[in-house]
């Protein structure tokens, strides 16, 4: 099934065709290939002071199952049932401190943002589809993947082919069903412009 957002104007298909699915195909997996054409997506994310705060631990199903599990176990509940079905799991961290004063990167969150965006429309080109999430228990990342210091568990992604409505539970077949809406360009620019 194609995915079409309807858009005011004319923008670049990848962006029309890109969805946050809850239903994953669970019996396709994500190409090696694929896998690293979305990470050197990401690495060549612009970012502030080119500090590429970016950090990212992956689990795939088929190659690395217990880093796999491992993500899994981070996932808040309510993420648990749908996301079991993606075959790649991924945790986004960000670095906080700058490497070349020690300062604190105000820029981390956002920077992390669009390095997960880049991969995100890497893997849209590639007939893939990201649902990105904040619902993962940090204190827990910290303790499952022995994190400390400066760096962050921030979020969670799930990666894979898009699977059909019965692959998950009704609640979240109709998320996936329902009219995709958006505010108004009114609504978020606040002023100038156009």
């Amino acid at each position: 099934m194609s995915v079409i957002n309807p858009t005011d104007v004319s923008i670049h298909e990848l962006l029309t065709r890109r969805k946050s699915p809850y239903a994953f195909d669970p019996n396709k997996t994500v190409s090696q290939d694929d896998l690293t054409a979305l990470f050197e997506a990401a690495r060549w994310t612009m970012s502030s002071y080119n500090a590429q705060p970016w950090r990212y631990i992956v689990g795939v199903k088929e190659r690395s199952p217990e880093v796999w599990q491992q993500i899994y176990s981070v996932l808040l509940e309510g993420n648990q049932p749908w996301a079991g079905n993606a075959p790649v799991l991924i945790l986004g961290l960000t670095e906080h401190t700058f490497e070349h004063n020690g300062q604190n990167n105000k820029a981390a969150q956002h920077d992390l943002g669009a390095a997960s965006a880049y991969l995100t429309l890497e893997a849209t080109a590639r007939g893939l589809y990201v649902h990105q999430m904040i619902g993962i228990d940090p204190d827990k990342a910290r303790q499952v993947f022995g994190i400390s210091g400066t760096l962050e568990p921030l979020t969670g992604m799930a990666v894979g082919y898009l699977g059909a409505p019965t692959d998950v539970a009704e609640t979240f077949a109709q998320r996936d069903q329902r009219e995709r809406q958006r505010k108004t360009l009114s609504e978020l620019v606040l002023k100038g412009g156009f």
